[in-house]
């Protein structure tokens, strides 16, 4: 995204920036992520770093047809591109399985690791012996409150409690009563800390609902029962932009007059806010995620530079898409950037 387009509401700080980040430099192609580890595609543009190559690992807790991991993949791999780095992404939703892809990558004797942290307790041991491989690693996406803890050098994405704090108070603003927080995987620190956050500062009432993210007809059944159930849900909350385009379908069955708020963003999504489907979303730039954690690591090795002095994360997000500001937001949607 460049550094001078408009940008939506912000509802947070950003508590350390990463100063002059080539962010208009173009994305390689992005497929879908998978158990099965790929390298990213050659084809670095203009600007490419002339310093030698280095290898990478990007491990993600991507579910398969996860669509924003697209984003966060095709952000590493701009950056990969721009800085001469070999890229090898791998993921999967299981935790000890995650665990097991950091350890091929130490095997692989990368110069370095991005991984989420969605559930950090399985990777502690393993970002253990990465550290004592003298292997530099950072997180990305889930676990802000959690790096620092596993002695990560550097993170990159949004502090979910606060996401969570901010639409639970955007929530009042709408004059919501009844919200329900769909969670489509359990256990996810990150999915649990932003339904704890809306609940924390929304006044209404606010219930759970745990679905098979992995398995959208089960997720539509699901949505459409609760709400056929309880009539008086004014709002579903959901963690991703896919179960809220479900919850808009659940919503029509069951006959409810519930309206939909999420967080995060696809292209789909920005469109189906233009047409006030969707209320609003909460965008923490999952692109800016991948980019960030690449570059990191290749000014580290290159110049000894890291971001946040150890102490403070690189926030992405939170900030808030709706009707007021979609239409400048969906041309890098459109591309694949936001």
């Amino acid at each position: 995204m460049d550094s001078s387009s408009p940008r939506p509401r912000r509802i947070a700080p950003v508590v350390a920036m990463a100063a002059a980040v080539a962010l208009t430099l173009a994305g390689c192609s992005s497929s879908s992520g998978g158990k099965k580890a790929e390298e990213s595609a050659d084809g670095a543009s203009a600007g490419k770093a002339s310093t030698p190559q280095m290898t990478v690992a990007l491990v993600t807790h991507q579910s398969p047809g996860d669509t924003f991991w697209d984003i966060v993949r095709k952000g590493a791999e701009a950056a990969a591109a721009k800085d001469n780095v070999k890229l090898i992404y791998s993921a999967d939703p299981n935790a000890g399985n995650q665990s097991n892809l950091v350890q091929n990558a130490i095997d692989q004797k990368v110069d370095g690791i991005a991984i989420t942290l969605a559930k950090p307790d399985a990777l502690k041991d393993v970002v253990a012996k990465a550290k004592a491989a003298n292997i530099p690693v950072v997180g990305l996406n889930s676990g802000v409150s959690e790096w620092q803890k596993l002695g990560l050098m550097e993170f990159f994405g949004q502090d979910e409690t606060v996401a969570g704090e901010a639409l639970g108070k955007r929530l009042n603003e709408e004059g919501a009563k009844k919200a329900v927080c769909v969670i489509q995987e359990q256990g996810n620190i990150g999915l649990t800390q932003r339904c704890d956050g809306v609940k924390k500062t929304f006044s209404g009432t606010t219930e759970v609902l745990n679905v098979n993210g992995t398995d959208m007809p089960s997720v539509k059944s699901t949505i459409t029962a609760k709400l056929t159930q309880d009539k008086s849900i004014d709002y579903v909350v959901t963690l991703g932009a896919p179960f809220a385009l479900t919850a808009v379908q659940s919503a029509s069955d069951a006959g409810s007059k519930a309206k939909i708020a999420t967080f995060d963003l696809n292209k789909d999504l920005t469109g189906a806010i233009s047409k006030g489907t969707i209320q609003f979303a909460v965008d923490q730039q999952p692109y800016l995620q991948g980019y960030l954690a690449i570059d990191s690591l290749w000014l580290y090795k290159n110049n000894g530079n890291y971001m946040g002095g150890g102490e403070a994360p690189v926030l992405t997000g939170p900030a808030f898409v709706d009707k007021t500001n979609v239409d400048k937001v969906a041309a890098f949607a459109a591309k694949g950037t936001r």
